[in-house]
């Protein structure tokens, strides 16, 4: 038995492809979920600083980085599994506005008024980057939730207008339909990777899993197009 810990970024491809992980090695997987970066208690970070075991973290390459820092990743463990863009998201039936270049992203975001992301990489991200330099007035709010999850949730709620966040995270939600990928010069492009962890029981069969999402399986490849993601380059 061995434990993950991933964040919402890979978890489609990471649960579509672990029975066949499962049945063809005989080791079992426990899943845990938290986010790559942010505050509070659903942080993957938190959780490993606060007693919570894992032999396996799977998550953005930016929060691989405070782990890094806090001694808890095993040296030279890591593999970047899937990138995924970031993309926006309407309530299902909505209508889609144009978000192909700066200017009708910031006429879309005015439009819908309230907006919401997750708290980790991807909305840090927006929040810090995109919202200055697209000189939004007052009236539009940014509203991050801990996880994509309650991103989603909100926007069906209708608590907001708008969602940014991972293609791979907005996908795999139901009541809420894409719009398309942010414009080049408004995107970051995240790397969700796997590593183990330093005080690992099982790092052997932590290795395995990891080698597992690593490899160029058409069961792999296939479950990484449906989510929009793509395999690392270089």
């Amino acid at each position: 038995m061995i434990k993950v810990i991933i964040s919402g970024g890979f978890a489609a491809v990471y649960r579509e492809v672990l029975p066949e992980f499962e049945r063809s090695t005989g080791i079992k997987v426990e899943t845990g979920s938290g986010a790559s970066e942010g505050t509070g208690p659903k942080t993957i970070r938190h959780q490993l600083a606060h007693g919570a075991k894992a032999d396996v973290v799977i998550l953005s390459r930016e929060g691989l980085r405070g782990l890094n820092e806090d001694g808890r990743i095993r040296a030279g463990s890591e593999s970047g599994l899937a990138t995924a863009p970031l993309a926006a998201a309407v309530r299902a039936g909505s209508p889609k506005p144009d978000i192909g270049n700066a200017a009708a992203l910031r006429k879309a975001l005015i439009d819908a008024g309230q907006v919401v992301a997750p708290s980790s990489t991807s909305g840090q991200f927006f929040r810090d980057k995109v919202f200055p330099k697209l000189n939004l007035p007052d009236t539009v709010t940014l509203t991050l939730e801990a996880r994509g999850t309650e991103a989603a949730a909100a926007l069906r709620a209708g608590k907001a207008n708008l969602s940014i966040g991972p293609t791979s995270e907005l996908v795999q939600e139901t009541g809420i339909d894409v719009v398309g990928l942010l414009p080049p010069d408004l995107q970051l492009v995240q790397t969700f990777t796997a590593a183990v962890v330093s005080d690992s029981a099982a790092p052997e069969a932590a290795r395995r899993l990891i080698d597992f999402l690593s490899s160029d399986t058409a069961l792999l490849l296939a479950a990484i197009k449906r989510a929009g993601m793509e395999r690392p380059r270089g």
